[in-house]
């Protein structure tokens, strides 16, 4: 098995400071995020309504937005409620209304950006997965563990923590109701590129994606198992499959950015379509991982089951306010798992929005997401997930490679 890197622990941080306040007022955060598409659209929408429903420490605002085409990021920002536009993140990270830059850009811009961020003082959200090599995610961790040093504080947006089922199944196991986690079964499962005449989206090009299915959505099956079980994986052995090798060119890169192919034209595929896995945890216990961007009639089921000497829990995000539980303490005649509606006020994140049984959404991880951001740089604490956390994924993803490569039966996510 190929084993997953450990990354170092960092220092504690520091109070860094916000801008001005004015009297009573909380201090002033300005954002300034880099990427519109999907991503951007999903988080300007969570800095819109976090301070709306959590008593935030600090007060957002929207300062700038940035993007290649001038117009285009003009219309963006008009639409998502953005205060100026930028066409050059080093311009946007220059600002000085701008504390915290945002990152909604492919993974191979992700270390330049957040690096020269860190180091100009800005604080910094990443999207998923941190970078498209652990050389450049170790060069990333590097540079947030000095920032933290400084009070400039990074987190990796690793958003589906923030799902309360998730969340509070992470906070069972940390109370010990599941026992010893012997089986851990992650799966994410989508379908939107079953189509041959699918165009070849950034998302299919290695050099701007990284990896295909297994950094894409993989990195979010390893994050969370990891994250709810408060374990680390060790040992992998995989195995990856790309199974429609060319697509149609775009005719445009509006149009590419819009998914509309164009022409006879194509190109390759070079990253892979689905990748399976098994594993090994820091704990001992055992895994397996299915991430595939093939399965038709899934359309976003990110699934997960823990199972412990006492107890296991199971969920599936296509029904996202939903967590299934099975107490093994049950007489067998009673046993069997059960439903748990995770929308009551003592729920993780629950309480701030709407009264019970009243579900929420995809958009909702995001808005906890900025909530436990804002917080954690106003009290000078190390906001999670870290720059390390996306780091140790960031292993595991290589470790995944490297096994599917060699064909290996075992192989070592290495540790430093």
């Amino acid at each position: 098995m190929a084993q997953a890197d450990e990354a170092a622990p960092g220092p504690t941080p520091t109070p860094g400071p916000t801008s001005g306040t004015a009297g009573g007022e909380r201090p002033r955060l300005g954002i300034g995020m880099v990427g519109y598409a999907f991503m951007g659209r999903v988080h300007s929408q969570a800095w819109r309504s976090a301070p709306a429903f959590f008593d935030l420490p600090a007060r957002p605002v929207m300062a700038a937005l940035c993007g290649r085409s001038a117009e285009g990021t003009a219309r963006a920002a008009e639409q998502m409620g953005w205060a100026a536009v930028e066409t050059d993140w080093r311009e946007l990270i220059a600002r000085e209304d701008v504390d915290v830059v945002d990152i909604c850009t492919p993974g191979d811009s992700h270390a330049q950006i957040a690096i020269a961020a860190l180091e100009a003082g800005k604080h910094v959200l990443c999207e998923k997965p941190l970078a498209n090599t652990v050389a450049e995610a170790e060069a990333m961790a590097d540079a947030a563990r000095a920032a933290a040093a400084r009070g400039v504080y990074a987190m990796v947006a690793f958003n589906y923590r923030r799902v309360p089922a998730i969340a509070l199944a992470a906070r069972w196991v940390a109370e010990g109701r599941l026992g010893e986690i012997r089986h851990v079964r992650a799966q994410y499962l989508q379908d939107w590129i079953v189509d041959p005449d699918f165009p070849l989206v950034w998302r299919l090009r290695k050099e701007l994606a990284g990896s295909g299915a297994l950094g894409d959505i993989g990195a979010h099956i390893i994050d969370t198992a990891q994250f709810i079980t408060g374990q680390h994986l060790t040992q992998v052995s995989a195995l990856t499959e790309t199974f429609i090798t060319r697509r149609p060119l775009a005719e445009t890169s509006a149009g590419l950015s819009a998914g509309v192919g164009g022409g006879a034209e194509t190109g390759e595929v070079d990253v892979d379509d689905a990748a399976l896995f098994i594993g090994r945890f820091s704990g001992g216990a055992l895994a397996s991982f299915e991430a595939t961007r093939f399965a038709t009639g899934r359309k976003n089921a990110l699934r997960i089951e823990i199972n412990g000497s006492a107890a296991s829990v199971a969920f599936d995000f296509e029904a996202m306010n939903e967590l299934w539980f099975h107490d093994h303490a049950l007489p067998a005649e009673e046993a069997g798992f059960r439903r748990v509606l995770v929308t009551e006020p003592g729920h993780p994140y629950a309480g701030a929005w709407w009264p019970p049984g009243h579900g929420l959404g995809y958009e909702h991880t995001f808005t906890h997401e900025v909530k436990d951001f804002v917080q954690a740089i106003a009290s000078g604490t190390a906001p999670s997930p870290s720059f390390d956390d996306g780091l140790r994924v960031q292993r595991v993803l290589a470790a995944v490679e490297r096994s599917a490569a060699d064909q290996s039966r075992l192989t070592a996510v290495r540790q430093t």
